[in-house]
């Protein structure tokens, strides 16, 4: 809660971005390649889950080894980690 008693609503960044060879694991589908969509998402206990999916499609895949430990640097630092991962590819995961 804030300071004026309202829930705050979980921090959330969102991007697109090209998975490199070999693209990126998820725990549902195993591997997933060409554009791809990153939510990182802020949860309570100082951990963010990270989900994946095919640009413009509905369905989410969890990035196997998500939800992932929040660097000193917060959320923004640990999404571009992962957008990074992601054009690396090598069947990228989160980091831990």
């Amino acid at each position: 809660m804030n300071k004026d008693g309202a829930e705050t609503i979980p921090e959330r960044l969102v991007d697109t971005v090209e998975a490199g060879p070999g693209g990126a694991m998820t725990d549902e589908v195993g591997v997933i390649t060409g554009e791809l969509t990153v939510a990182t998402t802020r949860l309570a206990d100082g951990r963010a889950q990270i989900a994946i999916q095919y640009a413009g499609a509905e369905e989410w895949y969890s990035l196997t080894g998500s939800p992932a430990p929040l660097p000193s640097g917060g959320l923004k630092t640990l999404h571009l980690d992962v957008l990074e991962r992601v054009r690396h590819g090598g069947a990228a995961k989160a980091p831990n």
